[in-house]
């Protein structure tokens, strides 16, 4: 219909390259424009001026051997005061940008390792973006952005690297685990250590308490009843207690306490073995 008005729309963000009998005649801007197409006018095409985006996936080798798979995002615009460059200089701009992104992209990776290639992506992209800048502006176009946006290595490599790193952790786990075990073992030690030493205090404050109980016994009886020594006084109390003790045992229903040898010739021979041990402590003591 708007050929048969002479007229033509040219829509928003969008430019349109008017020929004459053939020969490029003039950009035409967003909006209605004459065609006299009787005169020799023509639409030779349309230019979009919004923003494109093209993913690129390019293939090549580390320098430690890896091939890998780079992906590159690239986002360009045609420029208005160069449509002419865009529309008559290129048939298609986005081959022309993938054939730069690869060129870049062997030309770069090929120099880093693997783990380098990871860690100067944005390096990688300045360098795609600086050469598409120089190339492209000859043609029209403006290169906004260039984004690494992934870099995929071999499954099997990938498997080998995941590996290689839960193996490191584990490491690491394991000498944490055995340091906390060490310390746990140490602490235990220095419990047991401060334990047996207070317990062997106890120990001896508990003989040394019975020690001078027996010798205030002792002291005692002998002031109150004349005539008897510290032997006989001590035998009556070693026999008292053998007695108590014979007694708790007959009492208890599940004791396996054993008092080995039993009978009246034996309290004699245990009440010296005694006597003569506090008597050696009380020395001692002394």
């Amino acid at each position: 219909m708007g050929n048969l008005f002479c007229s033509v729309q040219v829509d928003q963000s969008t430019v349109a390259i008017k020929e004459s009998f053939g020969k490029f005649d003039e950009v035409l801007q967003p909006g209605c424009h004459c065609l006299p197409w009787c005169l020799g006018s023509q639409l030779a095409g349309h230019l979009t001026l919004r923003l494109q985006q093209l993913d690129v996936r390019c293939e090549t080798k580390t320098k430690d051997n890896v091939f890998v798979n780079v992906v590159a995002s690239v986002q360009y615009r045609a420029l208005a005061e160069k449509a002419y460059d865009a529309f008559y200089k290129l048939s298609n701009p986005r081959t022309q940008i993938q054939a730069y992104v690869f060129d870049v992209i062997r030309a770069s990776v090929p120099k880093l390792d693997l783990d380098d290639a990871f860690e100067q992506k944005n390096d990688i992209a300045k360098a795609v973006e600086d050469e598409l800048e120089k190339a492209m502006s000859a043609y029209g176009y403006e290169i906004v952005q260039t984004l690494i946006v992934d870099i995929e290595p071999d499954e099997h490599v990938k498997r080998a690297m995941n590996e290689i790193n839960a193996a490191a952790r584990m490491r690491v786990a394991a000498n944490e685990k055995a340091e906390a075990e060490k310390i746990i073992q140490i602490k235990r030690a220095e419990g047991e250590a401060e334990s047996k030493y207070l317990s062997g205090v106890g120990i001896a404050r508990q003989r040394q308490a019975i020690v001078d109980g027996l010798r205030d016994s002792v002291l005692g009886f002998s002031v109150n009843v004349p005539g008897t020594t510290a032997k006989d006084v001590l035998d009556m109390v070693l026999i008292t207690q053998y007695f108590d003790t014979m007694k708790e045992i007959g009492a208890a229903s599940k004791s396996s306490s054993v008092f080995i040898p039993h009978g009246p010739g034996a309290v004699r021979d245990i009440a010296t073995q005694i006597r003569d041990g506090l008597l050696q402590a009380s020395h001692h003591h002394e």
